[in-house]
């Protein structure tokens, strides 16, 4: 199936990603009107070589030429109208420049791909169409039949029980006859069959087989895939991280290996009162007794799964990442659903066993089914305090990148057996100081892309590198885990240009963990992680509804920004992030005509958190003045990119104005700033234009 034809039948949230995808300098229109075509090229190739570009780039205008008298004989007016558009924008801009659109298409398709590839992956771990865990892929039907079928041999071999038993009272009564009385040929015949039969209902190694079979998929397959989501639900991925399906399985499965157990106590019973030569009981019984007691108390040990690993309350998007003296929460949880053990398992919780770590608070907690909503078997720590760290044994290692395990311990005591049962969290930074989160929360967002190792404390000694496609959904996941709005391609093709540099497909791009987090970017005094966490910042406390409106373009370079909006009319402005700010800002920039009639773009300082604890940013826009030639105040701010109204996008989310629009009042200063009812003005701005100087201020 061709890949647009794909893309089509994807589901919203992807499509609403697709539609970022596209803008003016290659329109959506085109790539639906002319796909098999488009994807034939190798616009990767057209993109370093000229040549070839310029080839294509004519080629492309050929094919916009056929489609258009294909929409001249269906007399579509309104498709011709935006051909002839299009194609007459294409000229304007790449017909010197064939090269850039060649990077351009070769961009979108790749990110095509990419989003294609997210999807399907999505699709496979159940999360595409069913976030709450309800779709049943074909291996798990797989699964669900073979522990329907186990649980039918199971009952089988019960009623075969019954019979066996019946059919070896039979055998003895008949042999003990027939020695005392003499046997003929033909009773020595049906004593034989009769035996046979015997021989046939004691074997029992094919059903241990097939548990055995059955129980790898459960725990190397099903729990191992449970276990590798929930990692990626810490680090703000899908949460389809439901643990119920698969304790019904677990359960069911451990049920049978009890009853199976007991059948072959019950073979033992039946050996002692009637054996003969070659009996499977004798031959086979102890084998059989330690394959099913392994198979249970090994399903039993992987049962014992931490549901929910440590958080602090007062971060709750940010898991895995401890401060010694501040509680924290965590939950195990056995995945097999057995009544008579309702608070009968005593856990007890241990940082770093090894290590010279202590915990502090209740540290011990009985599995009980009254917590849960379910009735599973759980145990949930609620006030757990980590204390501090008395030796650290990686001392090569700053204290961010030092991974700590929480262990958890009890012991199973049913029907006769005694089961050591323990389990870990998932690894776990402990700080001393909030301020240290960002760097924790790196490490976490490292480790969890990156392994599947549940224990490897030493990952930092020698971090493994990372591709840009794995990065690239991580850093959309710390928006969207948050936020109502993940990044846009063209947003991560951005913050790929500032860690990578330029390219034209950075698919497979490797990152280092120096890179992400610790080196400073090029002509910066701080790491791309420290600039891009407070912008994070920056959205969730500050500008959250405008970002959740799509409002903020937020990512997106100096290039980009002036080509999109110097085709604009004089009053059109764009949000983005601040690409000089430490901490986090953001600011607009717009279109206007200086007196000879040439566009300009302007851009206006960065707001700060400081300012924005001040005003919002949305009445900041609102308020917004200048000084023109004339010395009159004027807002240069009209329509929000591309072309909505400012006071559509902004109005709702101001306070009613202190006083008319006409009226200014006396301004109240604070800081750099001076506000009027209604609006802000730089003072710096107002000087500036009183002493008749530049008022442009760049980024």
């Amino acid at each position: 199936m061709a890949q647009w034809n794909q893309l089509q039948q994807l589901e919203t949230r992807y499509l609403e990603q697709l539609y970022h995808l596209y803008s003016d300098s290659f329109p959506m229109e085109l790539r639906q009107f002319l796909a098999p075509w488009i994807e034939s090229q190798d616009w990767a190739y057209a993109a370093n070589k000229e040549s070839h570009a310029t080839l294509v780039f004519h080629n492309l205008l050929g094919e916009i030429d056929q489609q258009y008298s294909r929409f001249l004989q269906e007399n579509n007016v309104l498709y011709q109208h935006n051909l002839r558009r299009i194609k007459q924008h294409l000229q304007s801009k790449y017909l010197e420049k064939p090269m850039e659109i060649a990077r351009i298409v070769a961009r979108c398709l790749w990110e095509e791909q990419r989003l294609l590839q997210t999807a399907t992956t999505a699709a496979q771990d159940g999360t595409a169409s069913h976030p709450s865990g309800t779709v049943v892929t074909e291996k798990q039907q797989i699964l669900e039949h073979n522990l329907q079928d186990i649980r039918k041999r199971v009952q089988d071999m019960e009623q075969k029980m019954k019979m066996l038993e019946n059919l070896q009272d039979d055998f003895d009564f008949n042999y003990k006859t027939l020695k005392s009385q003499g046997a003929t040929r033909q009773k020595m015949s049906q004593l034989e069959q009769m035996l046979s039969a015997l021989d046939q209902l004691r074997r029992m190694a094919g059903l241990l087989s097939a548990m055995d079979f059955v129980q790898k998929n459960l725990t190397d397959d099903e729990l191992a895939d449970w276990k590798r989501r929930q990692q990626i639900a810490c680090i703000g991925g899908p949460p389809n991280i439901c643990l119920d399906r698969l304790e019904t399985w677990i359960t069911s499965l451990a049920e049978s290996q009890l009853q199976i157990r007991q059948q072959i106590k019950k073979l033992e019973e039946l050996q002692q009162k009637v054996s003969y030569k070659g009996d499977p009981i004798i031959q086979h019984r102890p084998a059989l007794e330690e394959k099913i007691v392994d198979l249970f108390r090994n399903l039993m040990k992987s049962a014992f799964v931490v549901e929910r690993q440590p958080c602090m309350p007062m971060h709750p998007d940010r898991p895995l990442v401890i401060k010694t003296g501040v509680q924290f929460t965590n939950k195990v949880r056995l995945l097999v659903k057995f009544p008579e053990l309702n608070y009968q398992l005593k856990i007890k919780v241990i940082i770093d066993k090894s290590r010279k770590f202590n915990i502090l608070g209740t540290n011990t907690k009985v599995m009980n089914m009254e917590e849960s909503n379910n009735g599973s078997l759980s145990a949930e720590f609620k006030h757990l305090v980590s204390g501090c760290l008395l030796v650290s044994i990686l001392a090569s290692l700053i204290v961010t990148e030092e991974l700590h395990l929480i262990t958890f311990e009890t012991e199973v005591y049913h029907q006769g057996l005694k089961i050591d049962l323990e389990t870990h969290s998932l690894p776990v930074v402990v700080i001393s100081n909030i301020c240290q989160m960002p760097n924790a929360w790196a490490s976490i967002l490292w480790y969890n892309m990156l392994t599947n190792h549940p224990k490897n404390v030493n990952f930092f000694t020698k971090p493994p590198v990372g591709t840009w496609d794995q990065v690239a959904e991580v850093l959309s996941w710390q928006f969207s885990s948050t936020t109502k709005r993940g990044l846009t391609i063209e947003q991560l093709t951005t913050l790929a240009e500032k860690l990578l540099g330029p390219c034209v497909n950075y698919s497979g791009c490797q990152i280092t963990w120096a890179k992400f987090c610790k080196e400073n970017m090029v002509g910066k005094g701080f790491s791309f992680w420290v600039w891009l966490d407070n912008i994070i910042d920056l959205v969730k406390k500050y500008i959250l509804a405008l970002w959740n409106e799509g409002y903020i373009l937020g990512f997106i370079s100096k290039e980009r920004e002036r080509a999109i909006l110097s085709p604009k009319p004089p009053g059109t402005f764009l949000l983005r992030f601040s690409e000089s700010s430490k901490e986090g800002g953001i600011t607009f920039t717009w279109v206007e005509k200086d007196i000879s009639g040439k566009t300009q773009i302007q851009s206006v300082e960065p707001y700060t958190k400081q300012q924005l604890n001040s005003m919002s940013f949305a009445e900041i826009i609102m308020g917004y003045k200048i000084m023109d030639a004339t010395n009159i105040l004027v807002s240069p701010l009209v329509y929000l990119f591309p072309e909505i109204p400012k006071e559509d996008a902004f109005g709702k989310y101001c306070r009613p104005e202190a006083a008319p629009e006409a009226e200014l009042g006396d301004p109240c200063r604070l800081g750099g700033w001076e506000f009027y009812p209604g609006r802000v003005v730089p003072r710096s701005f107002l000087y500036s234009h009183h002493q008749q100087t530049d008022r442009r201020i760049h980024y």
